[in-house]
């Protein structure tokens, strides 16, 4: 996931201008690839804070540029009003209280601060083709849904932003149309290799709609049916 998004990330966060001594908080941190990025290249003279539920992927040799917390968002803020920029990326989507999520992540930023979230949006898999992959999709969604998890929640970035008063509200969607055989194509027959029993077991999915995915997946000329849709959102207080 570092290898698809963070550049991305990265170029969203370049566009924002941020003051290289600015107290930069990112939320779900994962392997700490950003906030490491971030330490290196844009707040080189500030303080970085990575707070992850779950700090195993942490590459020690990082933690002299990023101090790395282990924590909960929705439990609360990380040092209230007190951080120049907060980002998260992939967390909301994830989370129980998406609503708890986000108010601490706002509260965690200082007057004057900017705050930027990139979640998923899977509105472009609902025209992909051929059929069988719409469906394998469908079956996708309804799984998350059970466990809580909305693959939806990128459309609604700015909107929830905009219920705490923020200003300068801006926000953008990003489609990745690729190839089967490719890095994204990759990852996704990694993911669903690894969930298969799951997927299964749930009843929202059938052995045969999973092999037609991977079949897919693997045909480097196969491109039409392989979307993905991501949105971010940014504020100012």
């Amino acid at each position: 996931m570092s290898q698809l998004l963070d550049p991305m990330h990265r170029r969203y966060i370049e566009s924002l201008g941020i003051s290289r001594d600015a107290r930069v908080l990112e939320i779900g941190c994962g392997n700490g690839s950003m906030s490491v990025w971030v330490a290196e290249h844009i707040a080189s003279g500030g303080q970085i804070v990575a707070v992850d539920l779950d700090l195993s992927l942490v590459d020690d040799a990082h933690a002299s540029r990023v101090e790395f917390r282990q924590g909960d968002i929705v439990a609360g803020p990380v040092d209230p009003g007190c951080f120049d920029f907060v980002t998260a990326r992939a967390v909301l989507h994830h989370v129980a209280d998406a609503n708890a999520a986000t108010g601490n992540l706002v509260a965690s930023l200082k007057p004057g601060g900017v705050i930027l979230l990139i979640e998923p949006d899977f509105l472009p898999v609902s025209v992909a083709e051929p059929m069988e992959i719409r469906t394998f999709w469908n079956g996708w969604f309804a799984w998350g849904r059970e466990r809580g998890i909305d693959y939806h929640i990128g459309r609604t970035l700015a909107a929830r932003l905009a219920t705490y008063g923020l200003a300068e509200i801006g926000g953008a969607a990003e489609t990745a149309v690729y190839n089967g055989g490719s890095p994204w194509a990759d990852y996704w027959c990694q993911t669903i290799t690894e969930l298969r029993g799951d997927l299964v077991g749930s009843g929202k999915l059938n052995e045969t709609l999973i092999d037609t995915f991977l079949a897919h997946c693997a045909d480097p000329v196969d491109a039409d049916n392989r979307v993905y849709g991501r949105s971010r959102a940014c504020a100012r207080p």
